[in-house]
């Protein structure tokens, strides 16, 4: 059944359970703050809960409390933060959200549990988990799913008449018959609210973990008369968490294939799916090509018939359309509108690239603005500097933007043209139409239509080579030519 073939209401309040430590993912950084496709595992939680818009929102969490409570308010600060006690367990975190719930008003309705750790749960799937609900007026709703191994799972027991949920059996606690049952508990469930409260003042510690299993409430609603059923999933990465970095890595690799199809479905050409990355908060337009080796993070932007890559990795890039950008590693910088970076170039922040302008080979930027046109092409650095439209910067050209202790800027004007290897000394402005000679040294203002040398006279020392090095390979090759 698809969520169109419901008459699904929002519910009343989405719990989302934030609490645990995560001591298998051995970080430093909670467990829920790690991120796949450029947002945390909790932040996609989050995001599925809202796409339900739920009346109210809460989210219970202990372990490094300030760090993930600051990171949730920063996604929704009207999310309710909820603090779970000592007492453990998952049934013990949702009493204090529906505690901290009631507290407001009474929360009458559906009630949707699901966690901070489960990143590629969708809006959907929790909007046909809360429509059955409503439309069977069940007590509770558990999502399952069907998995070839189900060991380490709670499994499923349903009764053989009219397949409504009995109860959930943990595996460490189950038969050899049941074992061999492959439908799962996701932990993710939709409850009434009224039966929710009523179950959870039942639950108690008395277990060999200690702790209040909200898996209790099932067959507590069951004993009371309510109706407890199951919607079952055949997509089981929906369902998965991540307890290390294995699973951690295998979730984001899987969300990233889905993000990579879905682009290529609109209409974007990826050459090679296996080796691009494309995060969740990237747009790109239609009949973009990306090459292989490419990853774009962020909010990076690709407009219209523009190619990235190969093997670039760009974050908080705008690229406009028709641009192409070659083996170049990029942040906060906007290529315009057929401009042509790289290949082996390095984009810093601040770095803007005019329609139809070049950034090529070997050449780093850093808060520079290129006007219209104009090309930078090899082997150079500029920072901190303006540069006007049909400019062409030389080969070997650097912007000299720190005395050691400040940074200062250049502005060269349109129209310029220098020299290899010059060097222009900031503060200094360059006007337009001026040229610079080879090798020039930039110290002072530069005017309008002006040629700059800052060449010393040569001069060759004759037999230096035979008198300074004799007996080398130099020394002999020069005596052969004499």
């Amino acid at each position: 059944m698809s969520p169109q073939d419901t008459n699904s209401s929002n519910p009343a309040a989405v719990i989302v359970l934030a609490a645990g430590a995560g001591t298998r993912m051995k970080s430093r950084l909670p467990k829920i703050l790690h991120p796949i496709g450029g947002i945390s595992m909790v932040g996609h939680a989050l995001a599925a809960a809202q796409g339900l818009n739920p009346e109210r929102l809460a989210v219970v969490v202990r372990f490094e409390r300030d760090q993930v409570a600051a990171h949730i308010a920063e996604l929704d600060n009207t999310a309710l933060i909820v603090d779970q006690d000592e007492i453990p367990g998952t049934g013990r975190a949702v009493q204090a959200a529906l505690a901290a719930l009631d507290a407001e008003a009474e929360t009458e309705g559906t009630v949707v549990v699901t966690y901070g750790d489960v990143p590629l749960l969708t809006t959907g799937l929790l909007e046909e988990l809360t429509a059955t609900h409503e439309r069977d007026t069940n007590a509770v709703t558990v999502l399952t799913a069907v998995l070839d191994d189900a060991a380490g799972y709670g499994r499923i027991l349903r009764d053989t008449t009219d397949g409504t949920v009995l109860g959930i059996r943990e595996h460490k606690d189950a038969t050899e018959e049941e074992r061999g049952i492959r439908e799962i508990n996701s932990g993710i469930y939709a409850f009434d609210a009224k039966v929710l409260r009523e179950a959870l003042r039942g639950v108690t510690t008395d277990n060999s973990q200690g702790e209040m299993y909200l898996t209790d409430v099932l067959g507590l609603a069951r004993a009371r008369g309510g109706r407890v059923a199951a919607v079952v999933t055949t997509d089981r990465w929906q369902v998965e968490g991540a307890n290390d970095r294995v699973q951690l890595a295998a979730l984001g690799a899987e969300h990233n294939r889905r993000t990579v199809e879905s682009w290529m479905r609109g209409g974007v050409t990826v050459i090679d799916p296996a080796t691009t990355w494309i995060d969740s908060t990237v747009e790109l337009d239609e009949d973009v090509t990306i090459l292989p080796g490419t990853q774009l993070h962020g909010k990076t932007t690709v407009a219209r018939d523009a190619v990235v890559g190969p093997d670039s990795t760009l974050t908080d890039v705008e690229i406009a359309e028709g641009a192409e950008v070659t083996r170049t590693h990029g942040s906060g910088a906007i290529i315009g509108a057929g401009a042509h970076v790289g290949p082996f170039t390095y984009l810093r922040p601040g770095t803007v690239l005019g329609a139809e302008g070049k950034i090529g080979a070997f050449y780093e930027t850093k808060n520079v603005t290129i006007g219209r046109g104009s090309k930078l092409s090899h082997l150079g650095y500029a920072g901190d500097a303006e540069i006007g439209e049909d400019t062409n910067i030389g080969c070997g050209n650097i912007t000299a933007n720190f005395d050691g202790v400040n940074k200062h800027r250049t502005v060269i004007g349109s129209g310029v043209r220098t020299g290899s290897n010059t060097v222009f000394v900031a503060p200094v402005t360059v006007g337009d139409g001026a040229f610079t000679g080879a090798g020039a040294i930039v110290r002072k203002d530069v005017p309008a239509g002006a040629l700059t040398l800052t060449v010393a006279p040569q001069r060759n020392a004759e037999g230096w080579t035979e008198a300074h090095r004799p007996g080398s390979v130099s020394a002999a090759a020069a005596a052969k030519s004499n």
